[in-house]
């Protein structure tokens, strides 16, 4: 054997040592633990202690599982509730792997947990919403319906009911139901809720429509409200402007009474200083309003309106 094939050999012993020396290691993180498969089959129970591990090269397998809460999220389902109401209802979840050896043995992996999941809490959520009425299902108390919507969608009857369960307690008695179904393949239920509830499309559009309608009627009254309200502030300015008017035209009555006084007051006094004077003018003005070439007067000659004209006339 030659130096060059003894170093050949060494180098691939090394390189077979060093291979199986990693395959050998395993690290575990404190998100994480480990159950150890030797082909195909699990060994021993679950490696839940964070760092650096040691198993059978080759022949055995780590198969990691998540220690933290996951999610889950299930489809909407179209539910019949105890009152014959039909409704979609779309619900989650929080869950762990509890066991990770049952978990191993029942269900393999996440993608098979999340199956048997979806089994599980669809069957009791469909189970629970069907044993009772919608009220019970989309209320948790019994205050007060405050907001119109409420009012609008439900009937009469509904909004009288009284809660004796809730959406809450429906939703624990789910979560207590699943969890010890659950429990059989190695998973811990956190929690469970109902995330949203919607009727089926036929009974939205009548729900829509009465929503539309009491809307309508909201804003009528309110606008009938606008209309009488804008009535009295019109009527409040009309008494207004009347008030203003009468007292502006009693007062312009008295300054024109004023005024009418103290020309005549001026009149008379000019007058007792020169009756003659004054008649003169008087009547010089009566004949530039009242003469002109268009106006004929049928007057005797000792009228007393010609009185000037004649006098000036024999001058």
């Amino acid at each position: 054997m030659t130096k060059q094939t003894k170093l050949i050999i060494i180098v691939v012993v090394i390189f077979g040592v060093l291979i199986l020396a990693f395959n050998s290691i395993y690290t575990v993180s404190e998100t994480n633990q480990v159950i150890i498969t030797q082909f195909g089959q699990p060994i021993g129970d679950a490696v839940t202690k964070p760092g650096l591990h040691f198993k059978a090269p080759l022949i055995q397998k780590a198969n990691y599982f998540e220690k933290r809460w996951l999610e889950w999220n299930g489809d909407p389902n179209q539910i019949p509730t105890k009152d014959k109401r039909f409704i979609w209802v779309d619900t989650y979840a929080r869950w762990r792997i509890s066991e990770p050896l049952m978990f191993f043995q029942r269900v393999h992996d996440e993608r098979g947990a999340q199956s048997r999941i979806d089994d599980i809490i669809d069957g009791e959520t469909r189970n629970a919403i069907a044993n009772f009425e919608l009220i019970e299902i989309v209320r948790s108390t019994n205050r007060k319906f405050e907001v119109t919507e409420e009012v609008t969608v439900l009937d009469e009857a509904v909004i009288i009911a009284k809660i004796e369960i809730g959406r809450e307690k429906i939703a624990k008695i789910i979560l207590d139901k699943s969890s010890v179904i659950t429990s059989e393949f190695g998973i811990e239920l956190k929690d469970v809720q109902i995330k949203r509830i919607n009727y089926v499309e036929e009974v939205q559009r009548k729900v829509f429509d009465r929503m539309i309608a009491e809307r309508r009627r909201i804003a009528s009254k309110f606008r009938s409200e606008g209309d009488g309200k804008s009535a009295e502030i019109r009527g409040q300015k009309e008494r207004e402007l009347k008030r203003i008017q009468s007292g502006a035209y009693k007062t312009a009555q008295e300054i024109k009474g004023k005024a009418d006084a103290e020309a005549t007051r001026i009149y008379a006094q000019a007058y007792n200083l020169d009756p003659e004077f004054y008649q003169f003018m008087r009547t010089l003005e009566t004949y530039r309003t009242t003469l002109d070439k268009d106006t004929w007067f049928l007057l005797s000659t000792d009228n007393e309106f010609l009185k000037y004209l004649k006098s000036t006339s024999r001058r």
